[in-house]
This record gives structure tokens, C-alpha cells and sequence, in this order.
């Protein structure tokens, strides 16, 4: 079973950090994702009165994962992250782990690259309809 969860604790968080290869971010925010208790990767967010702005979105280094529970790892964890952001009365989101390679992923969690080539979506009456939603 996939479960997405609140990181409790800094020390948690900058100790899943190492083992997916990414950055600690002590003033950041973030969500595991585990599937039958089984760490599969976390996303560090943060936002203010411009937006909410994830930094990073990742699985666990060097574990084999199956492809189709990389995706439904990501997919649901990126989209928990936006939910919790809408839920704060912060409806504008960006994209900002410039070292997460997989596009197609981060149109699927819903994001549209902007001309500038930032990702961006509107969280706007996003989760009254999320399968309706315009990728």
C-alpha cells in the first residue's frame, strides 16, 4: 500500500535526504512516500505569499524499485505536496528541482512550462476535479 506522509522531525528529514541523494533543507518542508513501509522517496516544499515552490522531488538512491511504483511514488506524492499547499490558502505552484529529469512526470503531476521555462500550474479549483484538469 502507497502511503504518503508528513516528515515529523528535521533529523528524519536530513536523514532520508542522504539516502536520495538530495540536498537537506532545514528550512523546508516535506513528504515521504512508502509503499508496504518501504521508504520510497521524499519531496522537500516550501511557500509564502507567492506560491508554493517544490525543490525537490525524489526516490531512493540505488534501491531497486519497480517502474510502475517509481511513478506511483512520484505522481502521488508530487500531487499530496500540491494538496497540502492549496489546503493553505496558496494557490500558485511551482516546479523547481532543476535536477529532476522525467518531464512527462512533472506534466502529469499537473505543472505547465511557462515560456520562461519554469514550471508553473494554477492550484485554483484544482482538487474539486483533478482528473478534469487541463495537463
Amino acid at each position: 500500500m502507497l502511503e504518503v506522509l508528513p516528515i515529523q522531525s528535521k533529523s528524519e528529514q536530513e536523514t532520508l535526504c542522504v539516502l536520495c541523494g538530495m540536498t537537506y533543507k532545514a528550512d523546508d518542508m516535506a513528504y515521504k512516500a512508502l509503499i508496504d513501509g518501504e521508504l520510497m522517496g521524499i519531496c522537500q516544499f516550501t511557500m509564502n505569499q507567492t506560491g508554493g515552490y517544490i525543490h525537490d522531488l525524489g526516490l531512493v538512491k540505488d534501491a531497486t524499485i519497480l517502474p510502475k511504483d517509481r511513478a506511483e511514488a512520484l505522481f502521488v506524492m508530487g500531487r499530496a505536496t500540491l494538496n497540502f499547499i492549496d489546503l493553505c490558502g496558496v494557490h500558485s505552484a511551482f516546479f523547481e528541482d532543476h535536477a529532476f529529469a522525467d518531464e512527462a512526470m512533472v506534466k502529469a503531476i499537473g505543472f505547465k512550462k511557462q515560456e520562461n521555462g519554469n514550471w508553473w500550474m494554477d492550484l485554483t479549483d484544482f482538487f474539486l476535479h483533478p482528473c478534469q484538469h487541463d495537463h
